[in-house]
């Protein structure tokens, strides 16, 4: 076995994981999604990686142990689109992620939730994770941040291990691999730099350059407050690119409006045009939103035996690997900026 291993948690389409492979690289070692759709996007995207399913019944002590965990665990709990119960939410899964931290002990761990969490459940999560002996960073990240057409505004977490020496994680465990793209296995992870415990330094924004952007969409239950498009499954008629008065739009070119600049700079940047974002009945068309999310053509619209609610839902609850890997770059430059660490791999 070689490189680093990932297990991943609430994994939907995968778009997290992305992120971590680019920056961090590693490969998968399990996956953990137990809602039907996103399992068979798993299945057919990452044919011989286990899904674990539902991780409320999951013994982790029989688990391959990682050395990165990821996890896009539910936002409804914290998100402004819903009754923002947070903890006491059914959906709130956390202390079952951080039985796995406590379990797996990972050299790495990758979280992303809605930014609404900074300011309900957040201070749980870091409570946790100080509790655990975790040392953290985060931030928010914009989807236009990295060109994207939609804001899409999303909270990452890097942590690490406060004292990994301590810990045993350079040997034992990161033994298994002497060579990998990314971080070096034959070391500890050590992103301590000088500064310990969980730190409220993280609320920073990462520096990049902003650009202007519309918001044409937001589907699926993770952010409906970006309002342009319908939610999936809601009766929002209000007007969306392409469409008028609630119809699609007959021939030509989609009128794009306002958000022509956001669109042509996001086709710029993937390299292919935008689909037409209503289908011939109307409505929201899943090949668009793949595209808005920056997927690969395909990645979840060609899995077979996917319908299109099942797909909106996941494209809706999904992450954008490049608005992810963008965070995950400045938070590991950030906690590794008075300490010296191998760089993550190139883009």
């Amino acid at each position: 076995m070689s490189g680093l291993r990932v297990g991943s948690l609430c994994t939907g389409y995968g778009g997290l994981d992305m992120a971590v492979h680019q920056v961090f690289g590693g490969s998968l070692a399990w996956v953990a999604d137990s809602d039907p759709g996103a399992a068979r996007i798993l299945a057919h995207r990452f044919p011989g990686v286990p899904n674990i399913g539902d991780i409320t019944a999951v013994r982790w002590e029989d688990l391959e142990a990682v050395d990165i965990l990821t996890g896009g665990y539910p936002c409804q709990p914290f998100s402004s689109a819903g009754h923002r119960k947070g903890t006491k939410d059914a959906r709130h899964i956390w202390p079952h992620i951080a039985r796995a931290l406590g379990v797996l002990r990972p050299r790495l761990a990758v979280f992303e939730n809605v930014a609404g969490h900074l300011s309900l459940g957040f201070d749980t999560v870091l409570a946790d994770l100080a509790r655990l002996g975790f040392d953290a960073d985060w931030c928010c990240v914009r989807a236009s941040d990295i060109g994207a057409a939609h804001q899409r505004k999303r909270l990452f977490l890097l942590a690490w291990p406060a004292n990994p020496g301590r810990e045993g994680l350079a040997r034992g465990r990161a033994e298994r691999s002497t060579a990998h793209r990314g971080l070096s296995a034959a070391d500890s992870i050590d992103l301590r730099g000088d500064r310990s415990g969980t730190r409220g330094a993280g609320r920073d924004e990462p520096t990049t350059r902003r650009l202007p952007s519309a918001d044409p969409a937001c589907v699926g239950e993770r952010e409906p407050a970006d309002q342009a498009h319908p939610v999936a499954g809601s009766r929002d008629t209000r007007q969306v690119p392409g469409r008028r008065s609630g119809q699609p739009a007959k021939s030509g070119e989609p009128a794009w409006g306002e958000y022509g600049p956001a669109v042509a700079r996001w086709e710029s940047t993937l390299g292919r045009p935008a689909p037409w974002p209503t289908d011939a009945l109307g409505r929201l068309n899943p090949p668009f939103v793949e595209w808005l999310m920056g997927l690969p053509a395909g990645h979840v619209t060609d899995v077979p035996g996917l319908s299109r609610t099942a797909q909106l839902k996941a494209l809706g609850n999904g992450v954008l690997p490049a608005q992810a890997a963008l965070a995950l770059r400045a938070l590991h430059r950030r906690a590794t900026s008075t300490a010296p660490a191998t760089q993550p791999a190139a883009a």
